[in-house]
């Protein structure tokens, strides 16, 4: 079988100006943190316990999950729920939640990803709120990103901006669910899938204050069909904005974990040269490694990734610590 990449990838470099590239080591679980299906995972820190949050698993919307330390003693709560009803527009089962809490007023806001009733198959963004962070949510009743005629919206993840204050949402454009062959769609390259950013009202969480902005698009070379599960971080020491993101398809064994890099929010972004997780990393112990979510400060990552090589019927959820030097992530 033919793959793009090594199988192997401990550090990714890239060309920035003014960036050099030393190695730094980070660290990843011996084995998966959640030894089931808990894929797309996102995670928040509330009074010093971890809640993780993953996409629709049994009968549960939303299922949650804590940790004392992030790195180890995962528990997921039974069959809680963190979403128990859904909003009119949305049927079937829920993508990709994210999660974060209003400074202003300890609002919770949970983001998530239902398919569009009307359109059968795209993708809309809604967000949901509680007082409480294990829920329950509750949903707004119409979606807050559902441009269809794009192929709709998927994977938002929220992001306060520590310079500015400012918080936004991230999402990818699913131009992919518009066809196009393959496995998960856009075979043909006949469709854009960019990732986009927009500032939220920081009293609501749930309206935008701007227009959005695209970050970034697939290279159909690299990147195959898709980019995909953005999740923005700013690494402090080093002024830098880190987008990570998956590519290829989810249910393929290419599927992986990238970043790129910008000294502007906005971006432009510049794309690593080597993908972070990959199949058959750290000793083979990964297979399709994505949908991750880092922490704002780029500490920390969470993933998901395949039980057997090639199935995505079961995706555990993984845990890591970042490191970050002159520009270059290990982990």
């Amino acid at each position: 079988m033919y793959f793009p990449y090594p199988l192997l990838v401990l550090v990714s470099y890239f060309s920035l100006p003014s960036l050099s590239f030393p190695f730094s080591n980070g660290t990843i679980s011996n084995r998966p943190a959640i030894a089931s299906n808990f894929p797309d995972p996102a995670f928040l820190e509330v009074d010093n316990t971890f809640y993780a949050f993953s996409t629709t698993s049994g009968k549960r919307n939303v299922p949650i999950a804590t940790s004392p330390s992030f790195t180890a003693n995962w528990t997921i709560l039974g069959n809680h729920d963190a979403l128990p009803k859904l909003p009119d527009w949305t049927t079937g089962d829920i993508w990709a939640p994210s999660i974060t809490r209003l400074p202003s007023n300890g609002l919770f806001i949970l983001y998530f990803s239902g398919i569009a009733g009307a359109s059968g198959s795209n993708h809309c963004v809604g967000a949901a709120t509680s007082r409480t962070i294990t829920g329950p949510f509750l949903p707004h009743p119409t979606p807050l990103v559902c441009d269809l005629k794009a192929g709709g919206a998927i994977d938002a993840s929220p992001f306060h901006n520590p310079i500015s204050g400012t918080l936004y949402l991230t999402w990818k454009v699913d131009g992919s669910s518009l066809g196009g062959g393959g496995p998960c769609g856009n075979a043909d390259s006949s469709h854009s899938t960019p990732l986009q950013i927009a500032p939220l009202d920081p009293r609501t969480g749930t309206s935008f204050r701007g227009p959005a902005t695209t970050l970034l698009d697939r290279d159909p070379d690299t990147d195959g069909p898709l980019i995909e599960a953005p999740s923005l971080a700013y690494y402090a020491p080093e002024k830098l904005y880190i987008l990570f993101f998956s590519s290829h398809c989810f249910n393929t064994v290419f599927y992986d974990t990238k970043y790129a890099v910008s000294r502007q929010i906005l971006g432009p972004y510049v794309k690593a040269k080597e993908p972070l997780l990959v199949s058959g990393g750290f000793g083979g112990r990964l297979k399709s490694p994505g949908g991750a979510e880092v922490s704002p400060d780029a500490g920390r990552i969470m993933f998901h990734a395949d039980r057997e090589a090639g199935d995505a019927s079961v995706r555990e959820m993984w845990v890591g610590e970042l490191r970050v030097r002159e520009g270059v992530v290990t982990i």
